[in-house]
């Protein structure tokens, strides 16, 4: 470049020359980006819906028997939360797709639902648990007591279990279908439990209780009543 070019306007600093400069070779450069763009572009409009249509095709639809089991059991409907992956083990997939194999507790929906909310003095609290398989075979599980445990609460208070003073084995083998839910009514006659088998245990007091399913990992909504 000619060093005189820049002193030929006694008028123009440095900065405010190379300033000029810059901002026509950003322009072209733009100019360039844009020319490529369109060339590229031009074609590949068709390519990408087909490439959407064909992703809409592939993804699979929800099974609506199987929300609507989960809603029913989870009672009240949530925001729908992130969808979360998992990696199955070789064991948890062959017993998905072996008819009468152990249920996989991920394939398993447990819920519990008391019959009212307010107990008046000398009536017995009733709840009604229910155990569904999600998987796409008949499975099998264990809903006994020493298996699934309905459990009472008052704050950190443990009121009572069904897992207190099992007798016998406490095995109970179900075959559960697809979507099929098995259902237990179950009656709580008001007093505590523990695990010394008292003959006589005290009756438990007025006030607000928590009842909640459990059966392995699994964990039902809890069942908020009150004693009268």
């Amino acid at each position: 470049m000619d060093p005189d070019t820049m002193r030929g306007d006694p008028g123009l600093g440095g900065d405010v020359y190379w300033r000029r400069r810059m901002s026509v070779l950003v322009g072209v450069l733009v100019v360039v980006a844009v020319v490529a763009w369109a060339c590229s572009s031009g074609g590949s409009g068709p390519e990408r819906k087909s490439s959407a249509q064909s992703s809409e095709s592939a993804t699979p639809a929800t099974d609506p028997l199987l929300a609507g089991l989960r809603t029913l059991a989870m009672g009240t409907a949530s925001p729908t939360p992130k969808p979360s992956v998992t990696k199955a083990t070789p064991q948890a997939q062959a017993q998905a797709h072996r008819p009468g194999e152990p249920c996989a507790e991920a394939n398993l929906v447990i819920g519990l639902q008391g019959k009212q909310e307010i107990y008046a003095g000398g009536t017995r609290p009733n709840f009604l648990i229910t155990v569904v398989n999600t998987g796409p075979v008949m499975c099998k599980t264990d809903v006994g007591p020493r298996a699934m445990e309905i459990r009472i609460t008052s704050g950190e208070d443990r009121i009572w279990s069904t897992s207190d003073c099992v007798s016998g084995a406490g095995v109970e083998v179900k075959e559960l279908q697809r979507g099929v839910p098995y259902v237990r009514s179950l009656d709580w006659d008001r007093r505590r439990s523990s695990g010394d088998c008292r003959t006589d245990p005290p009756n438990a007091l007025p006030g607000t209780y928590v009842a909640v399913a459990h059966m392995g990992k699994l964990r039902s909504p809890k069942g908020v009543f009150h004693l009268r």
